[in-house]
């Protein structure tokens, strides 16, 4: 028999491509790891990787196993969220990650109603980059997260996570008040001697204002680095620069910032594991940042 604790850990090796990031994202120590992988291959019967060094390749074994444990640990999230839905009221543990605009705005009103229709559910939420939320999902350390991409830099889906769309909002260039009026057919050459107020370098919103900008013609010259977006309005309304803003985080803008819609579209989703669809805590989130979504909106 297999064990499924060490088809995981064969699953992130594939995913990650070494035992030293397996063992970090389990907070085990690579030595551990390795005696897992070869408790697994004497189980398995046939030889899963093959070790140059410190190196490992997946044999073809191993590539066939992969493929079949990722459909293992789906048939197990639809058992668990199967048994989940015999019992009597929603309780236990539910992990949530999102971005910091969510978490500002729409993951508030959700948490109340959660938090009254289900008062037994353990909610705990963590901030994360949408980058990393795929990552955590499938190292179990949350349980559904909320991840958006952009429709100038679409994102290849997980093969292993679920996702159903949650909201499609309008992407706004953030000027200076006084700034001269930008011409509307092309506001983001008005701007391409401007500073710039940038997401931090990895993030996916530093990587969306290069693209926006260098399709533009430009490099945008950045003055300042933040991530939150409420930091980046007061810095756009203190005159220190330009930046790109989507329409979650405009809502309330201070004075003395003026938004120039652009025909860019970024596009939030709640992503779980595939398999966890039904579980009724997963469901209920679903529903509850869906209404409170809406009605942040005024829909």
């Amino acid at each position: 028999m297999l064990d499924v604790r060490r088809l995981r850990l064969l699953c992130d090796l594939s995913r990650l491509g070494t035992i030293a990031a397996v063992a970090q994202a389990h907070t085990y120590t690579p030595s551990a790891v390795s005696q897992q992988l070869s408790a697994l291959e004497r189980e398995a019967g046939v030889a899963l990787l093959e070790r140059t060094g410190r190196r490992v390749t997946f044999t073809t074994a191993g590539r066939i196993l992969v493929q079949h444990a990722e459909v293992v640990l789906t048939a197990l999230e639809q058992t668990t969220a199967a048994l989940a839905a015999l019992a009597t009221g929603l309780s236990g543990p539910l992990r949530i990650g999102a971005f910091p605009t969510a978490v500002r705005t729409l993951l508030p009103a959700a948490l109340v109603a959660l938090g009254r229709r289900h008062p037994e559910l353990e909610l705990t939420v963590t901030e994360l980059d949408p980058v990393t939320v795929p990552d955590a999902l499938r190292e179990r350390r949350l349980d559904v997260g909320l991840l958006h991409d952009y429709d100038v830099v679409p994102i290849e889906p997980d093969p292993v996570l679920d996702t159903v769309p949650l909201l499609d909002e309008t992407v706004f260039l953030a000027v200076p008040g006084t700034a001269p009026a930008a011409e509307e057919t092309g506001p983001l050459r008005d701007v391409r001697d401007a500073a710039w107020i940038m997401a931090s370098p990895g993030t996916l919103c530093h990587t969306v204002t290069l693209h926006v900008c260098r399709s533009a013609g430009f490099t945008p010259r950045a003055r300042h680095h933040a991530d939150d977006f409420a930091a980046v309005l007061a810095l756009v309304a203190a005159e220190q620069g330009v930046s790109l803003v989507p329409q979650l985080a405009a809502a309330q803008p201070p004075a003395g910032v003026r938004l120039i819609p652009l025909s860019i579209r970024r596009r939030t989703h709640i992503a779980y594991r595939q398999g966890a669809a039904t579980h009724p805590a997963i469901a209920a989130f679903v529903s509850a940042i869906r209404a409170s979504t809406g009605a942040f909106l005024g829909r």
